[in-house]
């Protein structure tokens, strides 16, 4: 379980369909079968090097997830688990991937950047104004949510300390939508 609160931007270094290595600063804090959120999807250490870690992808999470789509060099947002003694900043973020997205509007402001997200209209149930998405795993509030959009309004640290410096209209967007809300769902489906 993670909180959507990135930690270090890490350095794509490999990228296979069955695997990837990242340079990260979060080295040490890592061991054999560990999981690590990267751009919002949670993964084993398969192995640590030198600079940082490998980590296998299976084939469904190189296809519905924007891993398979990321650049070599490319920046990559980092976040250790949860624990429990931890405070819960952000909003709870499995790493499983709901859908991926796509950058449809990047605009500075006078207090920082609005983001357009596209997403698909199917999972429009998940976003409430005010409520909460992951977007390659950082946790964001959603607004002037639509059948297939969403805003989000970026505050500078959170532009500065995340790949959302590097993102540009047109680019994938891993799309995790908040749990309470598939719960709901669930619930109320699955109890008439």
């Amino acid at each position: 379980m993670f909180t959507g609160i990135v930690r270090d931007l890490g350095l794509l270094v490999e990228l296979r369909r069955d695997r990837l290595e990242i340079s990260t600063s979060l080295r040490d804090k890592l061991s054999l079968g560990a999981s690590i959120a990267v751009n919002g999807v949670c993964l084993t250490v398969s192995e640590l090097t030198q600079r940082g870690f490998r980590a296998e992808i299976s084939s469904e999470t190189f296809s519905r997830t924007s891993l398979g789509k990321q650049r070599l060099r490319a920046r990559v947002n980092l976040e250790l688990p949860l624990t429990l003694e931890a405070g819960l900043d952000g909003h709870i973020v499995l790493g499983h991937v709901d859908t991926v997205g796509k950058v449809q509007e990047v605009r500075r402001e006078r207090e920082g950047w609005k983001f357009v997200f596209s997403y698909p209209a199917e999972f429009r149930a998940y976003v409430v104004d005010k409520g909460s998405v992951a977007v390659d795993g950082i946790s964001l509030t959603p607004f002037a949510a639509t059948n297939g959009t969403f805003q989000v309004a970026v505050i500078p640290q959170t532009y500065e300390q995340t790949a959302l410096q590097d993102r540009q209209v047109g680019d994938p967007v891993n799309i995790e939508f908040d749990i309470l809300a598939k719960y709901v769902e669930g619930m109320v489906t699955y109890v008439h």
